[in-house]
C-alpha cells in the first residue's frame, strides 16, 4: 500500500480518500507520505466505499482514491476509476481481501491503476507477510519496483545480465522485497487458488441456508456483476430483535468456542486519526454498521463439522438472547 500510494503521487500536497471501513493500512499509506487522508461513507448494503461519498470527497489535489474491497467483493471499480481520473487521481485497489475474485467478468487485480494484495498468512495465499502490486502502466510499475529496492533504478538481477556494476539512486525508497523463500512459498500456493475461493464459497452458501430464517441476523449481499473472494463471512446483527448489544453476543459466541471477530473498528475512530481532529458521527453507515457487524469462521481449511459447530452456536447464541 506504501509502495503504491507512493507510485501514484501521493504526498503533502496530494491527498487520498479511503473508506472508514477497513484495516488501518488502508489510510496509513498516505500518511506515511505526509498526505491529508479523507473518508468517505460506505454503501448500506455492500459496505463498500460509495462512489458518490468519494466523488463529494475529491478534489484537484487528491492523488489516489483507495478503495477496499470489503471482505472479497470489489468495490465499483468502473465508476471509482472514472470519477478518479476525472479528477486526475489514481485509483488504487486495496485487493487484501479480494484475490480470486471478479467483477464485471474481469478478475480483481486488472482492472484498477494500481491493485494491492495482502500476502499475510490469514489470506488467500501467503507468504508470512508482504504483498504484490499489480498494473498495467510501466511508468506506474516503474515506480514501485524503485520504491521497494530504496529507490535504485536498476536490480542487482538486471545488472548481472548487463554485465554493468553501474546503479543510481533516483529516490528515497526502502527495502520492501520479498525474499526468494517467501516468493517461493507464495508462488506454490497459486494452484491451488480457485479450489480455496471455491470452497470459501461452498461454505457461504452452507451459511447462507442455515440463516435465511433468522430474524436477528442481515446476510452479506453480493452484487450480481461481481463475484466475491470470501475473505471475510461478515453478518450485521438486527439489535431490535435482540436484548443485547453486538458485545455481549460476541462474548457469548467466543464462549461457545467459535473464533468470531469484528473487521473493523472505524478508522477515524482511532486516537491517532482522532488527534488528527476527525470526529465521530461524519460516516453514519459505516459507524451504525460498525455496532451491528460480527465476522464468522471462514477459510478453505474448515469442514463442513467446522461450519456445522458455527452455525449451532450463532443459533444457540440469538435464541437465548432474542427478544
Amino acid at each position: 500500500m506504501h509502495a503504491a500510494a507512493f507510485a501514484a503521487g501521493v504526498g503533502p500536497t496530494r491527498a487520498a480518500v479511503t473508506t472508514p471501513l477497513t484495516f488501518a493500512a488502508s489510510a496509513n499509506c498516505a500518511r506515511y507520505l505526509g498526505a491529508e487522508v479523507r473518508f468517505a461513507d460506505v454503501q448500506p448494503d455492500t459496505l463498500n466505499i460509495d462512489p458518490d461519498r468519494v466523488s463529494a470527497e475529491l478534489g484537484r489535489d487528491c492523488g489516489a482514491v483507495v478503495a477496499v474491497d470489503y471482505a472479497g467483493q470489489p468495490a465499483d471499480l468502473s465508476e471509482l476509476k472514472r470519477i478518479a481520473e476525472g479528477g486526475g487521481a489514481v485509483l488504487i485497489e486495496d485487493a487484501a481481501h479480494a484475490l480470486g475474485a471478479t467483477y464485471q467478468g474481469h478478475r480483481v487485480g486488472s482492472i484498477a491503476h494500481l491493485t494491492t494484495f495482502s500476502l499475510h498468512p490469514v489470506k488467500q495465499i501467503t507468504t508470512g507477510e508482504g504483498g504484490v502490486v499489480t498494473t498495467d502502466d510501466a511508468q506506474l510499475a516503474a515506480r514501485v519496483r524503485r520504491f521497494r529496492n530504496h529507490g535504485i533504478d536498476i536490480d542487482a538481477r538486471q545488472r548481472e545480465h548487463m554485465g554493468s556494476w553501474f546503479y543510481e539512486m533516483r529516490e528515497l525508497g526502502y527495502n520492501y522485497r520479498l525474499t526468494d523463500l517467501q516468493c517461493a512459498l507464495g508462488t506454490s500456493q497459486l494452484a491451488s487458488l480457485t479450489a480455496w475461493v471455491e470452497r470459501r464459497r461452498a461454505l457461504v452458501r452452507k451459511y447462507a441456508n442455515a440463516f435465511a430464517d433468522e430474524r436477528a441476523l442481515e446476510l452479506p449481499v453480493v452484487r450480481p456483476d461481481r463475484e466475491s473472494a470470501w475473505h471475510l463471512y461478515v453478518i450485521r446483527l438486527r439489535l431490535e430483535h435482540l436484548r443485547v448489544s453486538r458485545a455481549e453476543v460476541y462474548r457469548a459466541l467466543r464462549a461457545e468456542n467459535i473464533g468470531v471477530n469484528v473487521h473493523y473498528i472505524p478508522v477515524p475512530w482511532h486516537p491517532y486519526y482522532q488527534q488528527l481532529g476527525f470526529a465521530r458521527g461524519l460516516w453514519p453507515i459505516a459507524e451504525a454498521a460498525y455496532d451491528r457487524i460480527v465476522s464468522l469462521p471462514m477459510w478453505a481449511g474448515m469442514t463442513d463439522d467446522d461450519a456445522d459447530d458455527v452455525i449451532a452456536a450463532v443459533r444457540k447464541v440469538l435464541k437465548a438472547y432474542a427478544r
